[in-house]
């Protein structure tokens, strides 16, 4: 299987989405891997992923939950990736 040749995030599927969407993100070389949720107001929603990710095309589920489990409200959220190189950040709607 091919192996990507730089790092990207793309943008979730479906989006706008209710009540789960899809990150695919994809890393060229063996990396430590942080994927931050926000809200509108910059506060950390969840970290979806913080730890060593092998290369290659990666995907993750969002459900629409906080860190403490609880439903979020209707609106625009954030995600972030970053690696030790790279930081991208997109933009997604979570309807109700």
């Amino acid at each position: 299987m091919p192996m990507p040749d730089e790092f990207a995030l793309h943008q979730n599927y479906p989006n706008p989405f209710n009540p789960v969407t899809q990150i695919l993100y994809d890393l060229p070389e063996k990396s430590h891997v942080t994927l931050m949720i926000y809200d509108i107001l910059g506060r950390e929603v969840l970290a979806l992923l913080d730890g060593e990710q092998a290369p290659g095309y990666h995907a993750v589920m969002w459900n629409g939950q906080n860190i403490l489990g609880r439903e979020v409200g209707a609106g625009m959220y954030f995600y972030t990736i970053q690696t030790g190189q790279f930081k991208q950040t997109r933009k997604m709607i979570l309807l109700k």
